[in-house]
């Protein structure tokens, strides 16, 4: 009856919201921070409002010049006008380092000659100067008709755009859906729980828009009608958590491709497997990064080129984790760079970059 006394409980800290907890790793490793990348290398995933001020824009030089960034893609051009003020903007400011690509226009989409008004603007954009063709993610989720109905990704209308593309040989970078994430419950197991308490605009309650593996089916089904036309498949197709299905799709369609924009944090935190797919598929994969952040390259460059371990990344809503390095072949790394998108978007300046 006079046993010891019963522990007391460790008083209670102050409340903490897991958003804030950032702890400092005691891990000791080697590492290799990388502000400039190994090889020059071309961002065929980016977004900049051309025109732009004479001020800003030698600032962008600047800036892509301390990354070895060569060229810049530029994928919102827009159509008609504008497209021809983007390309004119872009080549009087430095005629070998950007590239602009061209949006559609879809006034009047319900008229019967929707399609070869789309493709013959196209046609003439291309004529003005466009390298390629981009499509938003509102391309198959957002945009409907004059009833209301959302346009499917794989709507025949475009087929007239897509047989252009092919005609002309200008690769479409698409953007579908959005991480899956997004439609799914924003509970303890969402790893983008962090992210959709910080941006809840980013979330896809049912009925909002088209489940996610509708829209992934239905892009899958349009790469599958138009062989002929090349799609660089935006963000590794948002299947950067699963490349094995990813790389049996690339198997299964030989005119789809892929860029690595905005999904760095996928590839950073399995880079064994990661370094894999990327030695199989070295052929079909481009450097991308979407937002305009110039210090955030660094975090692409590392995860990259080095074999460090346990590093952080740029944006903790992306990643409520570490990277690690995948340490690419130096061949792997050139076509990842630049050989690659040398190869699909027609125009660009191969001079600039080592054989």
């Amino acid at each position: 009856m006079f046993g010891q006394p019963a522990p007391q409980r460790p008083e209670a800290g102050p409340g903490l919201d897991v958003r804030e907890y950032t702890p400092k790793s005691s891990l000791v490793v080697p590492a290799h921070p990388k502000t400039r990348a190994k090889y020059p290398f071309i961002d065929v995933h980016n977004h900049q409002r051309f025109p732009m001020p004479a001020d800003r824009a030698r600032k962008l030089l600047d800036d892509m010049d301390s990354l070895n960034l060569q060229i810049l893609v530029n994928l919102s051009g827009g159509f008609g006008e504008r497209l021809k003020a983007a390309v004119d903007f872009a080549r009087a400011t430095s005629p070998k380092r950007f590239a602009v690509f061209a949006n559609l226009d879809f006034s009047n989409i319900d008229d019967p000659g929707y399609g070869r008004r789309a493709a013959a603007q196209l046609e003439a954009d291309v004529r003005n100067g466009a390298a390629g063709l981009k499509l938003f993610k509102s391309f198959g989720m957002d945009i409907k008709d004059a009833k209301g109905q959302r346009i499917p990704v794989d709507d025949a209308r475009f087929d007239a755009v897509f047989e252009t593309c092919a005609r002309l040989k200008i690769p479409v970078l698409i953007h579908t859906a959005d991480p899956k994430q997004f439609w799914e419950p924003v509970d303890k197991y969402n790893e983008r729980w962090y992210e959709l308490m910080e941006i809840p605009g980013r979330r896809r309650p049912p009925g909002r828009t088209a489940p996610w593996e509708t829209l992934i089916a239905e892009q899958h089904s349009l790469f599958r009608r138009h062989k002929q036309t090349i799609f660089i498949n935006a963000h590794l197709g948002w299947l950067g958590g699963d490349l094995a299905q990813l790389g049996r799709l690339m198997d299964e369609m030989p005119n789809m491709v892929t860029e690595i924009g905005a999904v760095l944090a996928e590839l950073g935190r399995q880079p064994r497997a990661a370094r894999a797919w990327f030695i199989k598929y070295q052929d079909r994969v481009m450097f991308g990064k979407d937002s305009w952040n110039p210090s955030e390259y660094h975090t692409y460059f590392r995860v990259l080129e080095t074999a460090d371990d346990y590093f952080d990344y740029y944006r903790r809503r992306h990643a409520f984790w570490q990277m690690y390095g995948l340490d690419l072949p130096d061949e792997v790394l050139r076509k990842l760079y630049y050989k690659n998108a040398l190869r699909i978007v027609p125009g660009l300046d191969a001079l600039a970059f080592p054989r």
